[in-house]
Formats: C-alpha cells, sequence, structure tokens
C-alpha cells in the first residue's frame, strides 16, 4: 500500500507518474478485498471500475471537474482517492460512510446515486449550467454509466437531449457485460456486437482538427460534416452505430482495465467540444478470481474468505420473504396457465428466477426499466393474463405514473409484489422502501395489503389471484417468520384484520400492518410481564381496511398504537386516525414508524430502534400512554 496509503485527495494522485497508476490499481484492488471481505457491500462492480477511476481522477481536475456516478456500485475506488481511505473500513455501517456517492458527504460527490439511469441527465444539467455562467465554461463533467443503466429511459432521454442542446458532457460507458443479473435487451446486444476501430477515431480526430485550422470547418458547421462522416462510416463498415446516429461522438470500445491507454485516449478527448461517449469494456470482478468467473453471486457476495473466495453463507430453517414468494407464485402458475411474471433485471433479488426456471416462456426480465414494467404488464392484463411484477419498493416509485395512468385508471388486474419494503439497511436512503404505502393509498380502486408471517403472503398471494382489479402485496427484505407449510394456500378475505394477541383488561390495543406485528406481540409479551396489558391486531390491508374491525376496536380501546414499516406522513397510521376522524371516535392515537426525515444507513434492527418501533420502542410507547392518559393511569407500572 505504499502508493494508496499516500493518496488523501486527486491532487496527490496526479503528482505519480503514469508508469505508477497500475500499481496503485492493484493496491486499491487488495485494500478492498481486504475491507469487503468481512464489512460487505457491491464488489464486482467496484472491482472492474478501478481503473476508470484511477484515469478519471488522474486526467481530470477533480473536484472542479464534476464527475457524475450512476448508481454507484462502481464508486468504491473513487471514496479511497477522495479522502475516504481511513473511514472506508466502516462504510455502510451505522455512523460510517454510505455505500454509494452523495454530495453530502464529499465535494467529490457531485449527485445522490442509488438508482439508475440519471447519471446522463444529472451530468447534461451541470454541463449546461457551466455554458451559461461566465468564467465556468471550460469546465469538464463526465458521466459515468453502465451497460445495463444506460438502457433505462431516463438515460435514453438523456441521449437525446445532449444529442440536441449545445453542451461538452463526456459520457463514460463502463461495459461490463453484466448487471445485477444477466443483461437483457436489444442495447445490451448491440454495445457486445459494437467495434470501432481505435486508429480510425485518431485519424477523424487528426483530420478534424486540420480542417478547423484550415478555416474548412466550425462548430457550426461541425453537425454536417458529423452527419456526413457517420453516413460515410456506416457505409463502409455496414455499422450503424445509434450514438454517433444521435450526433455524439462515439470512441471505442477500448480496454476499461488498461489504466494508461485510458490516461491516453481521455487527454486525448477531453478538451473536444461538444457531446461524446466513450465505450469502455471491463470485467466484472476484475482481479478477485472468484468474482471473475461468477460475477453475478459476487455483485454484493456477503462475507467471504479473502483467500479462498469462500463465501460465508448461513444455512437458515426459515426462508426469505422473497424465496416465499417465488415458489408460491410457481405453484399458482403451475395450475393457472395466464399467470406472467415480470421483474426489473432483479431476477435473483426477488426470486423471480424461480418462475423464469419452470416457465421460462411466462417469464419476463426488462431490465432496468421499471415504468415499462408496469405498462407491460397492463398491456398483458388487458389481454387476458394474470401478471405478478416483482420490484423493490424503491425502484417501483419510478413506474408511479405507470400504476395510474396505464394499470388503475382501467381497474386492470395487475399484482404488485414490492419486494424490500421498509428500511432495507446498509444500502441506506436511496434504497429504503418506505412510500409504497402512502402513495399507493391514493390511488383509486387499488388494493394494498402486507403479509405478517409466511401462511398470510402464501394466502395474499392466492387471493391476488382471483382479483379482478390491482392489488399490491409488500414485504421486507430478509427472513420471514412464521412456519414453512407448501401445502396449504389459506385465500384471506379482501379486507378483513385479525386479532393476534389478546389479554385481559386491556385498555390499549396495537395496529399494526405487515412482519412489524412479529415485534408488536413480543413487546405485548414482555409487557405483560410486567402487569401491563395490551391487545395486537394485524389489519393485513391498509385499503380497503376492516371498517368493523376498526369500530370494535374504537369502541373497546382507551388508545391505539399504529406501528409501520414505512413513512407516517400519509401511511397505515395516518389512514387509521382519517377514519376515526370521519366516523367520529373519540380516541387517542399514537403513531409509530419512520420519521419524516432522511434515514441514513445501519443494520435493519438499529434503524427499527432509531426510529421507535423495535420492541423497546413499542413497549416504550404503551407505557408512556398509560402515564399520560387520565382513564387508564391508576395502572401502577412506575416501577415496571
Amino acid at each position: 500500500m505504499n502508493l494508496l496509503n499516500n493518496i488523501d485527495n486527486p491532487e496527490q494522485l496526479r503528482k505519480l507518474s503514469s508508469e505508477q497508476l497500475p500499481q496503485l490499481c492493484s493496491e486499491i484492488r487488495e485494500y478492498m478485498i481486504d475491507n469487503l471481505s468481512h464489512n460487505p457491500g457491491h464488489f464486482g462492480s467496484s472491482m472492474g471500475a478501478v481503473e476508470i477511476i484511477v484515469a478519471l481522477h488522474y486526467v481530470f481536475n477533480t473536484p472542479r471537474d464534476r464527475v457524475v456516478w450512476d448508481v454507484g456500485h462502481q464508486a468504491y475506488a473513487h471514496k479511497l482517492l477522495t479522502g475516504r481511505r481511513d473511514l472506508f473500513p466502516n462504510q455502510r455501517t451505522e455512523g460510517g460512510i454510505s455505500g454509494f456517492p452523495i454530495p453530502s458527504e464529499s465535494e467529490y460527490d457531485t449527485f445522490v446515486c442509488g438508482h439508475a439511469g440519471n447519471s446522463i441527465s444529472a451530468a447534461l444539467g451541470m454541463a449546461i449550467a457551466d455554458m451559461n455562467t461566465p468564467g465556468e465554461e471550460n469546465r469538464k463533467t463526465i458521466a459515468v454509466v453502465g451497460d445495463s443503466s444506460i438502457s433505462n429511459g431516463l438515460a435514453f432521454e438523456g441521449l437525446n437531449n445532449a444529442s440536441n442542446n449545445p453542451n461538452n458532457l463526456l459520457i463514460i460507458l463502463n461495459d461490463n457485460d453484466m448487471s445485477i443479473d444477466s443483461p437483457v435487451g436489444a442495447m445490451h446486444r448491440y454495445l457486445s456486437d459494437m467495434t470501432t476501430s481505435a486508429s480510425y477515431n485518431r485519424l477523424r480526430l487528426k483530420a478534424y482538427n486540420l480542417f478547423k485550422k484550415w478555416g474548412l470547418v466550425n462548430d457550426k458547421k461541425k453537425g454536417l460534416l458529423l452527419r456526413f462522416n457517420n453516413a460515410v462510416k456506416s457505409l463502409v463498415s455496414a455499422q450503424q452505430n445509434i450514438f454517433e446516429g444521435l450526433n455524439i461522438r462515439y470512441f471505442g470500445p477500448f480496454d476499461g482495465n488498461d489504466v494508461n491507454k485510458l490516461v491516453k485516449v481521455l487527454n486525448e478527448i477531453k478538451d473536444m467540444k461538444g457531446p461524446r461517449i466513450l465505450h469502455l469494456r471491463t470485467t466484472k470482478g476484475k482481479g478477485y478470481k472468484a468474482a471473475e468467473e461468477n460475477p453475478q453471486a459476487w455483485h454484493a457476495p456477503g462475507n467471504f474468505d479473502p483467500e479462498t473466495g469462500e463465501r460465508k453463507t448461513t444455512v437458515a430453517d426459515v426462508p426469505l420473504w422473497q424465496e416465499v414468494f417465488g415458489k408460491t407464485l410457481c405453484q399458482l402458475a403451475e395450475k393457472n396457465s395466464n399467470i406472467m411474471g415480470i421483474t426489473a433485471a432483479m431476477l435473483s433479488g426477488t426470486s423471480m428466477n424461480e418462475m423464469m426456471s419452470r416457465f421460462p416462456e411466462r417469464t419476463f426480465d426488462v431490465g432496468i426499466s421499471e415504468g415499462h414494467a408496469v405498462t407491460f404488464a397492463g398491456g398483458l392484463a388487458a389481454a387476458g393474463k394474470k401478471p405478478f411484477v416483482a420490484i423493490y419498493s424503491s425502484f417501483l416509485q419510478r413506474g408511479f405514473d405507470n400504476i395510474i395512468h396505464d394499470v388503475s385508471i382501467q381497474g386492470l388486474p395487475v399484482v404488485f409484489c414490492i419486494d424490500r419494503a421498509g428500511l432495507v439497511g446498509e444500502d441506506g436512503v436511496t434504497h429504503h422502501g418506505l412510500f409504497d404505502l402512502a402513495y399507493l393509498k391514493m390511488i383509486p380502486g387499488m388494493s394494498i395489503s402486507s403479509p405478517m408471517d409466511i401462511a398470510s403472503l402464501r394466502g395474499l398471494l392466492k387471493t391476488a389471484e382471483g382479483m379482478k382489479t390491482p392489488m399490491a402485496i409488500r414485504y421486507p427484505r430478509g427472513r420471514a417468520d412464521g412456519a414453512v407449510n407448501n401445502n396449504l394456500f389459506p385465500e384471506l378475505p379482501v379486507g378483513k384484520g385479525r386479532i393476534v394477541y389478546q389479554s385481559d383488561n386491556s385498555k390499549i390495543a396495537i395496529l399494526t400492518i405487515g412482519p412489524v406485528g412479529n415485534d408488536a406481540v413480543k413487546a405485548a409479551e414482555d409487557l405483560i410481564k410486567s402487569g401491563v396489558s395490551v391487545d395486537v391486531y394485524d389489519m393485513i390491508w391498509l385499503k380497503p381496511m376492516d371498517e368493523e374491525l376498526l369500530n370494535e376496536i374504537s369502541n373497546k380501546y382507551e388508545a391505539i398504537v399504529t406501528i409501520e414499516d414505512g413513512t407516517i406522513e400519509g401511511g397505515f397510521g395516518s389512514a387509521v386516525m382519517e377514519w376515526l376522524s370521519e366516523h367520529n371516535h373519540n380516541i387517542i392515537v399514537k403513531r409509530l414508524g419512520v420519521p419524516d426525515k432522511w434515514i441514513t444507513h445501519a443494520k435493519v434492527e438499529q434503524l427499527h430502534a432509531r426510529c421507535g418501533f423495535d420492541i423497546m420502542g413499542i413497549t416504550d410507547a404503551v407505557r408512556q400512554l398509560y402515564r399520560e392518559i387520565p382513564a387508564i393511569n391508576n395502572f401502577d407500572i412506575t416501577s415496571k
């Protein structure tokens, strides 16, 4: 680590000779392997992008020159070179640095990048802003986008506008032939086949500069010359270049893991005017054999032995929530040929790979295109099929208009299986699934549910099969609760809740939705040991809500505690309060959930505690109510 340990910022990096850069890249990989083996993160992408990051900071004057990352899975070396090397061992832990670039953390982090596809649009905005700011016209802006991210609709919109507005944006296409799962779509196939001669690019650049020197071409005539050049090139090579068809200069593909080649190419093109795209081929997991051989498993491998590459996985009797979903959906699909499965670049993450394995002709991975996934499902449903759309909660946000316009207005029977709902832990603020209950609740005709345990998830999926209108089922990341019974399909009635813990003489009812109900039951069991009574209801449905049960609860108890793993603004607790108000029930309600602020990264249990709805937070809320409410404060709990 002789080089890395002496670099605290890119200015120090730029003092190295170009001959030292390969050694620095090796030291960065060694440092990442050592740290990520016991403090897991996004391994494969960051290993593959080391040379790109070193070359960018070596050639460009960061932070004045801006590098805008797409997603951020690839940016660990960026963090190591921008003053966060000593903080990296605690990244993604409570109080540690984020696993993604985020502007509040460093001046070198130019834009939030947790969702794919936004880098080109954001960087274009910065580049055009500089062109319109006196003294900033020569400032450089670089967008770094992956081969899967560039197929996102927002990335296409950014490309279209980059070609349509004067700017000097440089787009780095990091093509590692891999997203989390294998990449899909025509754009991926196109990039895989694309070839352009490096010598041709050099000759074209020299010719352009010579013509400009002679006064034969200027910036106004450049577009005409570029279009003529592209036409000749397509004729000669029998290959159409989509980027040059958009009047975006294309260079590549080059070896993105050859740092000295990258430095040379970047120096050649960095001062060019107009939008450009540099296509770089990299190897996901570069420098670590196990990751190179199995990039899908090594996207985020968890703990592993750095010497042997053995991943330290644990075998649990209880399946993950998504595993319950995947197996149950297959069981339904065996008997119902109309069932279709859709996901957006998350086959393994959602366990939709179970459907893909069993029913490939009825399963679709549409890539990082959540809006398309929703509208595609609407089309399937309009033609008589029964689509189940499995997407992470934070990513489904990007399909909000599609849910309204292309599914709900028509009342189409699409089932949204919302994975990673609630606080997800170490991935932090950009990946928490906190808003689905609130934004779906306002949509007319949308049914919304959340299972407390394995049996209720399977039951809700069975219920969803028969629904004639849109329905959402949300569940979190991690291990499911309850016993596994692969033979039962206990269909659950729409809009009906249940009592799951009852004690004598209770004056407070806890109302929950989803798996947080399990912690509520544990809290109730702890409270009863100290003489404090509370009853727990699993409402199951946010919409339609069990009005009969709510009426019974409001007449029986003096106070209600609502708990949800989501934002309390506009969510489940708000829905309960709205119903009580509309029906003239005067009862105290205490809402527990995620407060109205951005929640940073930590372990899920730490975040639940921070937000006040872990077991201790629930018991504290109940005790406080017993102290504050005159009608029930005769309970002696001061010493308990």
